[in-house]
């Protein structure tokens, strides 16, 4: 494709299709680890008088990577979860690569400073 074909209509369009296929994909997988949690774990009786938080390697992005393949229908769960979490940063990566096809240098910076910002919420506070 040319640089002109990159038009903001045709961003806007990749963006929305982008969109909608994260949370899909999200949706799809999360909606699975249910499926497998309710198999193994349905009928089981809740105990609400003692609090079990969630297990350390489901509290940074790459225990959830690690464990989501365990068959375990939580981990499965969390997984789908990130991918969530991970559709809107997959968003502002995509416009950065935008705004450079569209060489609007302003938006490209705050878009980066943007990304930054979100990356590191998401993996340099864990």
């Amino acid at each position: 494709m040319t640089r002109q074909d990159w038009n903001d209509k045709r961003i806007e369009n990749v963006v929305g299709n982008l969109l909608r296929a994260g949370v899909g994909l999200s949706a799809a997988v999360v909606f699975s680890g249910a499926v497998v949690y309710l198999l193994r774990h349905g009928t089981a009786k809740p105990d609400y008088h003692v609090f079990h938080g969630e297990p350390p390697e489901l509290r940074s992005v790459a225990g959830v990577i690690r464990t989501a393949f365990s068959g375990r229908g939580r981990d499965i769960i969390q997984l789908g979860l990130l991918l969530l979490i991970a559709t809107p940063v997959a968003r502002v990566a995509f416009s950065i690569w935008g705004f450079v096809e569209e060489r609007d240098h302003m938006y490209t910076v705050f878009t980066v400073i943007v990304l930054t910002i979100l990356l590191y919420s998401l993996l340099g506070s864990g």
